[in-house]
Formats: structure tokens, sequence, C-alpha cells
């Protein structure tokens, strides 16, 4: 308990090792939903792909493009990562 009071009569705030682990924590959470998007988006992909073969071509991009755009959101949770541990 003396630990806390002085540590709150020092004000420490959320830098060194509990900024980072916050900031860890924060970031595993934000890759979470990127990775269940792209999981969507790959799964059925190829579901569309197993039943129509003659347009694979176009769903293969079209995939991509979606992988991208969610994988973009887990590219920005990882700048905000390095921002707040900084």
């Amino acid at each position: 308990m003396d630990a806390l009071i002085i540590l709150a009569q020092e004000g420490v705030g959320l830098t060194g090792n509990i900024g980072n682990g916050l900031a860890a924590i924060g970031y595993g959470l934000g890759a979470i939903g990127p990775g269940i998007g792209v999981g969507i988006v790959a799964g059925n992909a190829v579901q569309a792909m197993a039943r129509q073969p003659e347009v694979a071509g176009m769903l293969r991009t079209n995939m991509f493009i979606g992988m991208a755009l969610s994988e973009a959101l887990a590219l920005i949770g990882f700048v905000v990562f390095f921002l707040a541990g900084s």
C-alpha cells in the first residue's frame, strides 16, 4: 500500500513499463478484428471459387482488395501501438 501512495505522490503516469504493456494489450485487441475479417474474406472467396470456378479470377482480385482493406486497419493499430508506447 505504501508503494502505491509513493507512486501517486510522484505523479507516475502511463509511461514506462505500464504504458508499453497497455499499448501492447491495445494493439493485440485491435488486431483481432482485422484477423477475423481476413479469415472471413478468404473463406468466402474460396467457397465462391469452389462453386463457380469460371469467375475465380475476378473473385481472387476482389478477395485481395478486401484483405488489403482489412489489413490496413491492423497497420493503423500497429502505428498507434508505437505512438502510444513512446
